[in-house]
């Protein structure tokens, strides 16, 4: 069992980090800069930058604020938004990107994943994912929705997962649109169903409220990675203090520069 990882994310929207419940009621949250070399400092162990705004208002992604951003950290760094064509994603590497996030994008067409990963390497292709619990049908289903979570497609979402899997994604960013910013925790059930349909490492995003809502998501959920924002942008917890419990009960973590004892076993 490889460690654990807590990943701070910073949802841009007009140059400025910003978070909202259920993707709406956007609240202005500090400077990406500043908050990056922050999240670096207390030991995070990526960083997401997402452009939020970018696909629905059909532009590039702000190239000089991932430029700058990248100059200050040295953790690895994903960046999604906008991003629509293997240009795009070479642009925002060789800004300083280790890591990229496909969506939209990625679900109009989805050879652009096979395309990317071909071209760059599978491990740096993420597949980030937005699903919302839908009545509009007989039977109810977790449905994906594009730009910006503005749009449902009808496709359930552990159908595209499977087939972005296949597609040659690298990692799954799963995001409830239902728990999102609602500090309720994350959907357990729903990355129960997708932890079980991929092999893929899945990270877990949306309804972090409290610490142990990241360590639930990866006891219960099955989650390789946990993701969050209003918790660690308006100080409920610090990401050390989520290591620390997470120590605790025994989840393979790095601490302090150093592999919990858990991990370390199971690597010799």
């Amino acid at each position: 069992m490889l460690a654990i990882r807590v990943i701070p994310c910073l949802d841009i929207k007009d140059g400025r980090v910003v978070k909202g419940i259920q993707f709406t009621d956007l609240k202005d949250a500090g400077d990406p800069v500043a908050t990056a070399r922050c999240y670096e400092e207390n030991g995070a162990d990526e960083l997401c930058f997402l452009d939020i705004t970018a696909s629905p208002e059909k532009r590039h992604i702000v190239k000089d604020l991932v430029l700058h951003i990248a100059s200050e950290i040295f953790i690895p760094f994903t960046v999604g938004g906008g991003l629509r064509t293997l240009e795009d994603i070479e642009c925002v590497l060789h800004a300083g990107a280790d890591k990229v996030s496909l969506n939209t994008a990625a679900f109009h067409r989805p050879k652009l994943l096979t395309e990317a990963a071909e071209h760059f390497g599978s491990q740096c292709i993420v597949c980030a994912v937005d699903s919302r619990l839908t009545s509009s049908s007989p039977i109810p289903f977790h449905e994906v929705f594009l730009n910006g979570g503005r749009t449902p497609t009808g496709r359930d979402t552990i159908d595209w997962v499977k087939e972005a899997s296949e597609r040659g994604a690298g990692e799954i960013l799963l995001t409830s649109m239902d728990r999102d910013g609602t500090k309720d925790g994350y959907d357990l059930e729903l990355l129960q169903k997708i932890r079980d349909s991929i092999d893929l490492p899945v990270i877990a995003s949306g309804g972090a409220g409290k610490i142990e809502h990241l360590c639930e998501a990866v006891e219960i959920g099955g989650a390789d990675a946990v993701l969050a924002a209003s918790i660690f942008h308006f100080g409920m917890c610090s990401i050390m203090e989520v290591k620390e419990q997470m120590a605790k009960k025994g989840i393979p973590i790095r601490l302090n520069g150093r592999i919990t004892q858990k991990e370390s076993s199971e690597a010799q």
